[in-house]
């Protein structure tokens, strides 16, 4: 009656003869329960004068900027995680392999993203799990996506750092680990954000690397993050400390992809997207309308 007849919910209410409120709540309901979905056209986002502009000078093949609206970053932010989860089914046919990173960004995609019918893709964790302070780990962005998306997941059951290189190698050989992180080189799609070098980023909060590791990669020219791994301004990886203790996928597996959707937002994000960019991990970008803009601002 509201979504199909153009009813509006003190009609709804009379014809039924319940409250206003109880109205309210049925709608709310539908909507957590999938009965009713609500989608925006991609082609609104996709083909805006920034979002072109972006393709063009990154050499994209798609941008989904969505406007910055009120409520500031955070609100621009929760905007940019919706509209990817609005995207990215659109992105995904028959047979994909999705590989998922994780962190709030990816965690918001996952949360957003509407319940679809079962459908032929799997979901690939990339980067082992840390104890996390913020209520999510990587194999709930996964698990999460997946179970929202229809598709399988291979999760990867494995800490993303270990405390010295011979016990990461022993767990890479170990035959279930080895055969996770043998199916990551099998994506052909993936998810991810730029991180920060920020002390107060994410890397750090979540404990993949110390104070100390990030004032390394610093002194040696990182800019950003991705999966886990620093790299340069040009996107190129930086061999550190936390290599040899890391599990997870290696960068060069995120080149040459059908996908790589980038999905972030912020002032304090543009440098780092800008080197995920030029590494050549991205071929689409879902960000907000200021983020672009800063972004086309660059040298």
């Amino acid at each position: 009656m509201y979504y199909h007849d153009g009813l509006n919910q003190g009609e709804i209410a009379k014809a039924l003869g319940v409250s206003r409120a109880t109205v309210v709540n049925y709608l709310r309901l539908a909507r957590e329960r999938g009965y009713i979905r609500i989608t925006m056209t991609p082609e609104a986002f996709t083909t805006h004068e920034i979002a072109v502009s972006l393709c063009d000078r990154f050499g994209l093949s798609a941008a989904y900027i969505l406007p910055a609206g009120k409520g500031g970053e955070t609100s621009a932010f929760l905007r940019t995680a919706k509209g990817a989860a609005e995207w990215l089914p659109e992105l995904l046919t028959k047979g994909d392999r999705l590989g998922v990173s994780w962190g709030r960004t990816i965690y918001e995609v996952a949360e957003a993203v509407e319940t679809t019918t079962s459908r032929d893709v799997t979901v690939l964790q990339l980067v082992g799990s840390m104890a996390s302070p913020y209520g999510f780990t990587a194999e709930i962005c996964s698990a999460h996506l997946a179970h929202r998306l229809g598709a399988r997941v291979i999760n990867l059951h494995a800490p993303a750092v270990l405390s010295n290189p011979e016990l990461a190698a022993q767990l890479r050989a170990e035959p279930i680990i080895a055969a996770q992180i043998a199916a990551l080189s099998s994506c052909n799609k993936a998810i991810f954000a730029a991180g920060s070098c920020n002390p107060d980023s994410h890397i750090i909060g979540s404990g993949v690397a110390t104070p100390d590791d990030l004032e390394w990669y610093l002194a040696h020219g990182a800019t950003g993050v991705i999966c886990g791994r620093f790299i340069d301004g040009d996107g190129k990886p930086i061999p550190g400390p936390l290599d040899d203790r890391m599990i997870g996928i290696e960068l060069e597996n995120l080149l040459g992809l059908d996908m790589g959707l980038l999905v972030s937002s912020g002032k304090d994000k543009v440098v780092p997207m800008q080197a995920v960019i030029r590494g050549g991990y991205v071929t689409h970008v879902a960000t907000d309308m200021d983020t672009a803009k800063a972004l086309l601002a660059l040298d």
